[in-house]
């Protein structure tokens, strides 16, 4: 669940903000149907509104309950029907001309979105109806990030004190990050890992492989991954290192180690992301060539970068007997 601040950070992204704005105005016709997935204060409702169309805003949480006094305070509740639930158990008397989300996180896959999505497309969405945003291209890079590793997983390994903290280790370089990488953090050229299709996916369920070569000598410390979006023809949005920082940051896969990259190895990167209840496990595999045979590999996964008491497992283990 997101703070009223992380809210006022989304509405106050410049760019997200004016993107997604100008993929209503491009597609949203007086008297057409919105329904918007996570409309949380309801700041892009507000706008459909605005350009004339009756809207459904979908928000689970209780920050809805900001967005209705929004809507009263400027004279649209009329105009808007809140609705305080999952999108996956409602219905609606008609089908919406056009299905609006931004549910993503750092990635778009992001607890219950791409389910979400699937379901709305298909029991709430007219045929031919106009989804916002279309697709998502997930790309990644190999990245030096000396500092952000230093600080978060080094410093459980060399803390000055003599003490053996390798039992936090351990979680560490099995946990996401989100981090702001810029273009210096590169060290190989990016590579497209996934695409998702809005108007046609089916599982929520995502793997790829990345397959980079070192262009040059390098100290590499994990896997950048990020997004360019299309929301309608013509209008796009991109958290890549390259563009200006979003408020949604990169994804950031650590890997156990420093590794130290020569130009001209081959780095390969088996990336996979499976939803399990309502959040996702993560694992990345890695291997480094250099000429031809195998000098680094490891095997990672968020499953273990969790830490586990024993009430914990009790609980996990008497829900799965229920």
């Amino acid at each position: 669940m997101y703070s009223i601040n992380s809210y006022g950070d989304m509405i106050g992204d410049r760019v997200r903000r004016e993107t997604y704005l100008a993929a209503l105005e491009k597609t949203v016709r007086p008297g057409d149907l919105v329904l918007e997935l996570g409309t949380g204060p309801g700041f892009f409702a507000f706008a459909a509104c605005k350009l004339g169309a009756r809207v459904v805003a979908v928000e689970p949480e209780p920050i809805i309950q900001i967005a209705r006094e929004i809507a009263a305070a400027n004279g649209l509740s009329d105009r808007i029907q809140f609705i305080e639930d999952r999108s996956d158990r409602i219905t609606l008397p008609e089908k919406a001309d056009v299905l609006l989300s931004d549910l993503r996180g750092v990635l778009p896959l992001h607890g219950a979105h791409l389910p979400a999505i699937v379901d709305a497309r298909t029991r709430l969405l007219k045929r031919g109806g106009v989804q916002i945003p279309e697709t998502d291209a997930i790309w990644g890079a190999v990245v030096e990030a000396s500092d952000t590793y230093r600080r978060s997983i080094e410093a459980w390994v060399e803390n000055g004190s003599g003490l053996d903290m390798s039992a936090a280790w351990r979680l560490t370089v099995n946990t996401i990050q989100r981090f702001h990488f810029k273009p210096e953090h590169l060290a190989t050229e990016p590579v497209l890992w996934a695409t998702l299709d809005y108007t046609s996916l089916r599982e929520p369920d995502v793997a790829g492989t990345l397959r980079f070569t070192a262009q040059r000598d390098a100290t590499v410390h994990g896997v950048a991954l990020w997004f360019d979006s299309t929301l309608t023809d013509g209008i796009s949005l991109s958290n890549a290192p390259s563009r200006e920082p979003l408020v949604y940051g990169n994804f950031y896969l650590p890997f156990q180690r420093a590794v130290e990259l020569r130009a001209a190895d081959a780095i390969t990167v088996a990336i996979s992301a499976r939803l399990v209840n309502d959040d996702y496990v993560w694992r990345w595999d890695t291997n480094v060539e250099r000429d031809g045979n195998s000098c680094w590999r490891a095997k990672q996964s968020s499953f273990y970068g969790a830490p586990l008491s024993l009430a914990n497992l009790r609980t996990r283990s008497q829900s799965q007997e229920a």
